[in-house]
């Protein structure tokens, strides 16, 4: 790798920018505020095999629950190989593997589930985990969701169903930015300490206060990775910022799912350097 990671996810903060502004549609909020997840993720964390399967033995998976994030996931995806980079350029259109919520139907490599139907994510997730175990294959399943999407109920009954089966080979992240299209997650419906409802589920939760920053998001999922196996599932708790990298998206819900006009984009590239080529 000739980059360093900063790069790589100002790179993807340029792709979902114009991807989103080309087709006047998509969610750049979430996906900028999760681009120094998934990228640490696919470059450092998880075990990768070269190529694609949809059974992934062998390797670690994957599954995003909040899929409306389309537009990170499939720029790192494209990034680290998965599918060619120019193919970003038809996101959203027509007979495109890239629609705004992830499909599997059109099979794009990376794509393991249909996701964007909120809440569904970790019981998808608990059941690749006990494939785990069911082949003897020691790698482990990661899963990210949004907290908003935690008001959806299938949630709490995989949370309570991972912990009584003690699905220890499962680190499910949580996006933690406090905000959801209708506005913050507290005046939409208060869900109140999520870290004690974890733990109330006897699951292990792990901090990552700075959410957005890649040294402090490689520590602290070192640290996940360390507590599994140890007959308990584990949360990451992760505290980020959504439209993080975007001055005039930050710290609102209004970008959840509003594509930046002409002169919004130019501003919000000319804050994120090119990296590895625009597609």
């Amino acid at each position: 790798m000739n980059y360093t990671l900063s790069e790589f996810t100002s790179q993807v903060r340029r792709d979902i920018l114009r991807m989103v502004h080309k087709v006047n549609s998509g969610h750049p909020g979430g996906s900028l505020g999760c681009a120094e997840f998934l990228v640490a993720l696919y470059s450092s964390i998880m075990n990768r095999k070269e190529g694609f399967d949809m059974n992934g033995i062998g390797e670690d998976l994957f599954f995003l629950s909040n899929g409306h994030i389309s537009p990170v996931y499939y720029s790192v995806l494209a990034r680290v190989g998965y599918f060619k980079v120019d193919e970003l350029n038809t996101f959203r259109l027509l007979d495109s593997r890239l629609q705004g919520h992830p499909t599997t139907h059109e099979g794009l490599p990376g794509i393991r589930i249909a996701s964007g139907s909120l809440g569904q994510g970790l019981s998808v997730a608990i059941g690749a985990a006990e494939a785990k175990k069911l082949n003897n294959d020691s790698n482990l399943i990661y899963s990210l969701h949004g907290d908003g999407e935690l008001q959806e109920g299938q949630n709490w009954e995989a949370i309570m169903y991972a912990s009584a089966k003690k699905i220890d080979n499962l680190i499910a992240t949580v996006d933690l930015n406090g905000k959801q299209i209708d506005g913050a997650t507290d005046d939409v419906l208060p869900m109140g300490s999520i870290k004690r409802k974890f733990e109330a589920f006897d699951w292990l939760v792990i901090e990552i206060e700075k959410g957005n920053d890649l040294d402090e998001i490689l520590k602290g999922m070192k640290k996940a990775k360390s507590l599994s196996g140890k007959g308990k599932p584990v949360c990451v708790l992760l505290k980020t910022v959504m439209g993080n990298g975007v001055d005039f998206m930050m710290h609102t819900h209004a970008w959840h799912g509003k594509a930046p006009n002409d002169e919004q984009l130019a501003s919000g590239l000319a804050q994120n350097k090119e990296t590895l080529g625009d597609y």
